[in-house]
């Protein structure tokens, strides 16, 4: 069974050999010469070894020429499939392959992967007019309707594949905002546990990590948070969203072993001495530290107006450790940085 794309982009079956000349390594097929394929540089360091088996399970096929037609055309009228154009000898292919696997992974079923070894299918390459590789075509209802070449960020792939969704939300998608409410709604119970399930299914998701860092602060399990927290390899701990939980604990453990009636002590000695910006700072940092970040945010932007430079800008400095720890959205960070804006400005 063969297939051919179209002058107008639509994609049919045919019959007898493509017109154009096969793509490869090199060599020809069928007495034709061809050109060697062009690779893409990549963007990352390429995994080591070559382009992993295709996981068991219907989402992730390799395809032939023989199964093309059934594995892509076909089954795209059901689902959208992702086929990846590959060689064991590209190496920007061995990063880009198994990211698309893990988003089609994670997808769970609402789109499909074939993987297409051009060295073992330059038939099939010819007719879709690959000339250089990694090279990936998207396909819905028989037809390709979007594609790129070379190894692209990882959030390009996301929104490559979340396009193809349309709307529909992946499980672990799903999964992640049911954890998040029960988060917002201060069940960190729930939370962890849910968080936990998620990471156990993929167990670098940084969303998933970073809750589960929360969720053991609002039990008030600090230093099973820190444990979690130190735990983690330097390159997940620069996620975003795990950097962010884990600012948040450091400024949960500054105020760890403070009780009230301290806290009232180090208010009192800032009111006493308005001057003295180390006094307001452990005020500030006690408040965060038991949560009360509104007003810990006050007294830090209060040192910020009156000498900005103080210990080396430590209060704006902690200002700022505040919003990344609540995140961009949360009211209090929102209103903060109005705030500090009017203050540097003005």
């Amino acid at each position: 069974m063969e297939f051919k794309l179209n002058p107008d982009g639509s994609m049919s079956a045919g019959s007898g050999s493509a017109g154009s000349g096969s793509a490869g390594s090199g060599g020809g097929q069928g007495g034709k010469t061809t050109a060697p394929l062009y690779v893409e540089p990549s963007l990352d360091q390429p995994a080591p070894g070559g382009q992993p088996t295709a996981p068991a399970g219907d989402l992730i096929k390799d395809v032939g020429m023989a199964t093309f037609m059934q594995d892509v055309i076909e089954e795209s009228k059901n689902v959208p499939v992702i086929v990846d154009f590959w060689a064991p000898w590209c190496g920007p292919c061995k990063t880009l392959g198994p990211a698309l696997e893990k988003l089609v992974t994670q997808a769970g079923g609402l789109v499909k992967m074939a993987k297409v070894n051009v060295d073992e299918n330059q038939e099939i390459a010819a007719q879709m007019r690959v000339q250089s590789i990694p090279a990936v075509f998207a396909f819905k209802q028989g037809q390709p309707v979007d594609g790129f070449t070379g190894a692209v960020p990882e959030s390009q792939l996301k929104a490559f594949v979340e396009k193809l969704l349309d709307g529909a939300k992946p499980p672990i998608d799903a999964a992640l905002e049911q954890a998040q409410a029960a988060l917002d709604a201060g069940d960190g119970l729930a939370a962890g546990s849910m968080y936990r399930e998620i990471q156990t299914q993929d167990p670098g998701n940084p969303v998933a990590i970073g809750g589960m860092i929360r969720s053991a602060m609002m039990i008030e399990q600090l230093p099973l948070a820190r444990e979690m927290a130190d735990g983690l390899p330097e390159e997940l701990r620069k996620k975003p969203e795990i950097a962010a939980a884990v600012t948040a604990l450091e400024l949960a453990e500054m105020g760890e072993g403070t009780d009230d009636s301290e806290t009232v002590a180090l208010k009192a000695a800032s009111e006493a001495s308005p001057a003295d910006h180390q006094a307001r700072f452990d005020y500030a940092n006690a408040l965060i530290g038991s949560g009360r970040n509104e007003e810990g945010l006050d007294e830090l932007l209060e040192i910020v107006r009156r000498d900005r430079a103080w210990n080396e800008e430590a209060a704006r400095q902690q200002v700022l450790k505040v919003f990344e720890a609540l995140g961009s959205n949360d009211p209090v960070t929102q209103d903060g940085r109005r705030k500090l804006s009017t203050i540097l400005f003005s």
